[in-house]
C-alpha cells in the first residue's frame, strides 16, 4: 500500500534539542532530588492535566521558591525545549506535502507548546494536522496518540511513515502499522523516507 501521508515528531526532529544544562543549574540550587519531587506536576503538564499557572503555582509552592526565580526558570527551560529550528527537514517535508503528501505531528509536548512553538516556528503552516499530548491526554509510546492521529488525518496505518528520535516511540508506530524510521541525522532521514516513498 502506497505512503500517503509523512508524520513527525518534533522534539530531536524538527527542533534539534540540545541539553544546555538547566537542570544542573536546578539541581545545584535545590538539591539532587528537586526533579522527583515535581515530576508529577510535569507530567501533568505534558498531558494537559493542569495549566500552566497551576505548573507554576505547585512547583513555587513544592519547591519554596520565590515565584519570579521559578519564571526565569521556566524561560531558561522553554529556550531548551524550542531549541534550533531543523530547516533541511523542514523543506523536505513541505516538498513531499506540495507533491501531494499529507503532512502531520504527533508530539509528546507541555502546556503552553503550541504558542511557544507557533511563534517561533509556525508549524501550523507547515503541516495538516498536529496532534500535541498537552491537547489530547495521551503520550507517545500509547498506541492510541498514533490510533487518533491516522483517525483525524482519515488514513490507515499502513499509509503512514512516522519519524522520532527516541526508538520505543518508533517501535509502537509499527506496533500500530506505520512504517517508522527513527532520526538519527538529517541526512540519514531525508535519505531513508526517499527509501521508503519510492518503494511504497
Amino acid at each position: 500500500m502506497p505512503i500517503r501521508a509523512i508524520v513527525l515528531d518534533i522534539g530531536g526532529v524538527l527542533e534539534i534539542t540540545p541539553n544546555l544544562g538547566v537542570d544542573r543549574k536546578w539541581e545545584a540550587e535545590f538539591g539532587a532530588d528537586w526533579v522527583s519531587r515535581v515530576l508529577p506536576v510535569f507530567r501533568a503538564g505534558d498531558l494537559g492535566h493542569i495549566t500552566l499557572e497551576q505548573v507554576h503555582e505547585q512547583i513555587v509552592d513544592i519547591l519554596g521558591v520565590p515565584a519570579a526565580r521559578f519564571e526565569a526558570y521556566m524561560e531558561e527551560m522553554w529556550v531548551e525545549y524550542l531549541g534550533t529550528y531543523n530547516a533541511e527537514l523542514a523543506d523536505y517535508w513541505k516538498a513531499r506535502r506540495a507533491e501531494g503528501y499529507a503532512t502531520a505531528i504527533i508530539s509528546n509536548s507541555f502546556v503552553g507548546a503550541r504558542e511557544r512553538e507557533e511563534e517561533a516556528y509556525r508549524f501550523s503552516e507547515l503541516t495538516d494536522l498536529i496532534v500535541y499530548s498537552h491537547e489530547v491526554g495521551l503520550k507517545k509510546p500509547d498506541p492510541a496518540i498514533y490510533e487518533l492521529c491516522l483517525e483525524r488525518l482519515g488514513l490507515r496505518a499502513e499509509e503512514v511513515v512516522f519519524v522520532d528520535d527516541v526508538e520505543v516511540c518508533c517501535e509502537a508506530a509499527r506496533a500500530v502499522g506505520m512504517a517508522a524510521i527513527r532520526f538519527v541525522d538529517t541526512a540519514q532521514t531525508i535519505r531513508d523516507l526517499d527509501a521508503i516513498l519510492e518503494r511504497r
